[in-house]
């Protein structure tokens, strides 16, 4: 082998080349990290200044007497901007809407930025309150009459009878609608009810009587007692004015002649 010293010249060169070598590495990363930065920079200026990523509208599913529009004006997300929008929160102000009876929000990308399942409240009945008519399912919960639903119970209320005005949203007795259901169950000759806050429900017969149930779901013992009774007063001739069987233990009747 042979020993070669290495002249302090040599040594120099090699660690300006080294020298050399890391300011261009150094310069050449701090140029990718400043491309990065603009490219990031280009990315979110492009999504905040766009109208690409405003909400304009909304996919909607589930609807069935319920229109997109109607969704959409409930979710408050109009013109907002995708990344600030919380769908915890717009699930919150589509159940506002007294016709829903939940939801669920999804978020994503254009075009379809919100998807939104829902499911509608079921009409039970009619109400017909002031010549304006609602829809109620079973939990008693009131909403707007959207469509005609002949199938469905009418319920004619008394003019006055209730002090709170008839809205989306309002709570009725949930034995007031069990017991419509009952008597259209149980009398499906009758096109509709009368309701009364003190009688409950009730009905004007053939004979011209007006008839009275209560509410609830004991009807088919009501109705048992009235087509008893019926038959007893035509028999003995009487012409009743009024039959009550709110509370079945002690109905009663009103004479307008007879024996």
């Amino acid at each position: 082998g042979v020993l070669r010293r290495t002249s302090p010249q040599t040594i120099q060169e090699r660690q300006s080349q080294e020298r050399s070598e890391r300011g261009e590495g150094f310069t050449r990363w701090r140029a990718i990290s400043a491309l990065i930065v603009l490219v990031f920079g280009g990315v979110l200026g492009l999504i905040f200044t766009t109208d690409l990523f405003y909400v304009r509208s909304v996919n909607v599913r589930g609807l069935e007497n319920l229109t997109t529009e109607e969704v959409f004006a409930f979710a408050d997300v109009a013109n907002y901007h995708l990344f600030w929008l919380d769908p915890v929160s717009v699930r919150e102000n589509i159940l506002r809407s007294s016709s829903i009876a939940d939801a669920t929000v999804e978020l994503g990308w254009p075009p379809n930025m919100i998807s939104i399942q829902i499911e509608e409240r079921q009409p039970a009945i009619i109400w017909s309150e002031s010549g304006v008519d609602m829809w109620v399912d079973l939990q008693g919960r009131m909403m707007t009459a959207r469509t005609d639903l002949p199938n469905l119970m009418r319920i004619d209320v008394t003019v006055g009878a209730f002090d709170e005005p008839l809205t989306d949203g309002r709570q009725l007795d949930e034995d007031i609608v069990f017991g419509a259901l009952q008597m259209q169950e149980l009398l499906p000759e009758l096109p509709s009810l009368n309701y009364d806050p003190i009688n409950g429900l009730g009905w004007t017969n053939s004979d011209g009587w007006q008839v009275w149930m209560g509410s609830g779901i004991g009807m088919r013992e009501k109705i048992n007692i009235y087509q008893t009774l019926s038959q007893d007063l035509i028999a003995r001739g009487i012409q009743p004015g009024e039959l009550n069987f709110s509370n079945p233990d002690a109905p009663f009747y009103t004479v307008l002649w007879g024996r």
